[in-house]
């Protein structure tokens, strides 16, 4: 019988217990219980990749919940033998906890529902981590949320929890960044197969970047920081580009627009402003391999206190015509171009913004796009990985065909819910 220990204000106490996740609020914390491993090992990646394993180590992941965390959650229980992986999120889902049962093996699974700002079980999380993944931020890309809130959980909540991880001897510690914190600027400068070393003039305006850009400067600057224990703090940065997949929200949207629409999506980028979004598999892939190799002596140097581009073999295209490649197989059309000039749609982009201004001791009115999205949407944006390739040995293990099949399934498996939802708007 699964043995569970657990802490209440601070004083242990051994009972039974048949649950197999450990689950804490507040603070009652409980460790709970083994079954049998099931572990498997890919073989795409080179033998280095293997070279370093998380073997034995607790981790913690952030927003361990959401669309990246629990992919990466998941990966983690099925490719390394770690001692437990303590899950924080805001809101923790029982069915992802369910979920994860079938690849859970021998790892405890810690459950910290807490936001992210505070100290105390921040402390409790990491207090005995050899290794922390900062998945959890907050996203607004239409400027819904109040810049403070973004500025407090993006900002405030990555320096506090690098505070901690030092305070608690936490050796390793993988930022998700966003490409947006690279731009595009307001000019709307294309860059083409851009990497690390390519330089670009941009003076970010939209909130969600610049909280999202501090961040990261935060989280560089703790490199090489020292711990109380005589180590060192090794940390980086992971610029993904647009993510989709399976739980893909965004995705989800779209659909729920070209329904309503008449099973036509909107255009709202021009066929020749391309990017290249990336699969969530093979960014859950690309953390588990700065992972490693921050934890390898022989190459945190390397990978330590820098960003990389993560990108995959995804087409490069524009977002409109990536919704509508991932969406075709479904019914779904899409219009042949922007029903209003880009120009125009800029100009009106302003003058809602300062409506929005002028509304805001009144009336909390949140336009549907804003000019910093609408450049976003049509400006030529696509980067490598091959620096990340080169550090890390990072090969893309999910193709663009089997990524856009497994997304394609679920927004299937997704379309009849949505139908009915929209029609009972």
């Amino acid at each position: 019988m699964p043995l569970e220990l657990s802490f209440v204000a601070r004083t242990p106490r051994l009972v039974t217990q048949h649950s197999l996740i450990s689950f804490q609020t507040g603070y009652k914390f409980h460790i709970i219980g083994h079954s049998s491993w099931v572990y498997k090992r890919a073989l795409c990646e080179g033998f280095s990749n293997w070279a370093m394993t998380l073997q034995g180590d607790v981790c913690v992941v952030t927003g361990a919940c959401g669309f990246l965390g629990e992919r990466l959650v998941r990966l983690l229980l099925e490719e390394e033998k770690l001692t437990e992986i303590r899950l924080l999120d805001k809101h923790v889902r029982p069915q992802v906890l369910q979920s994860l049962e079938e690849v859970r093996g021998d790892t405890v699974l810690s459950v910290f529902e807490c936001d992210i700002r505070d100290r105390e079980l921040l402390i409790r999380a990491c207090r005995g981590a050899s290794l922390v993944f900062h998945t959890a931020s907050l996203i607004d890309v239409t400027g819904k949320v109040d810049y403070s809130e973004l500025h407090g959980v993006n900002v405030k909540g990555t320096r506090l929890l690098l505070e901690t991880c030092i305070q608690e001897n936490v050796p390793a510690f993988i930022y998700t960044s966003s490409i947006e914190v690279a731009g595009p600027n307001s000019n709307g400068d294309p860059i083409v197969n851009g990497d690390e070393s390519t330089a670009y003039t941009c003076s970010l305006k939209f909130p969600y970047s610049r909280t999202k850009k501090e961040a990261e400067q935060v989280t560089l600057q703790a490199q090489d920081e020292a711990l109380p224990n005589g180590g060192r703090l090794a940390t980086c940065a992971l610029r993904p580009m647009y993510i989709y997949g399976e739980g893909c929200r965004f995705l989800l949207g779209h659909m729920s627009d070209g329904i309503r629409n008449g099973d036509v999506l909107y255009r709202t980028s021009r066929p020749e402003a391309r990017v290249n979004p990336v699969y969530v598999g093979n960014v859950a892939l690309v953390h588990l391999l700065a992972a490693r190799a921050l934890r390898d002596p022989r190459r945190r140097a390397t990978v330590g206190g820098n960003f990389y581009y993560i990108s995959d073999d995804t087409p490069p295209v524009s977002y409109s015509d990536f919704n509508h490649a991932i969406l075709s197989p479904l019914g779904f059309g899409i219009q042949e171009k922007i029903p209003v000039p880009v120009t125009l749609l800029y100009l009106i982009c302003f003058f809602m913004e300062m409506l929005r201004m002028l509304l805001r001791p009144f009336w909390r009115f949140t336009p549907p796009v804003n000019r910093q999205l609408l450049t976003m949407l049509n400006t030529t944006f696509t980067f490598s990985y091959q620096r990340a390739q080169r550090d890390m040995g990072y090969v893309p293990r999910h193709s663009w065909e089997e990524a856009r099949q497994r997304t394609m399934d679920w927004m299937a498996s997704q379309l009849p819910k949505e139908r009915e939802r929209v029609k009972a708007e």
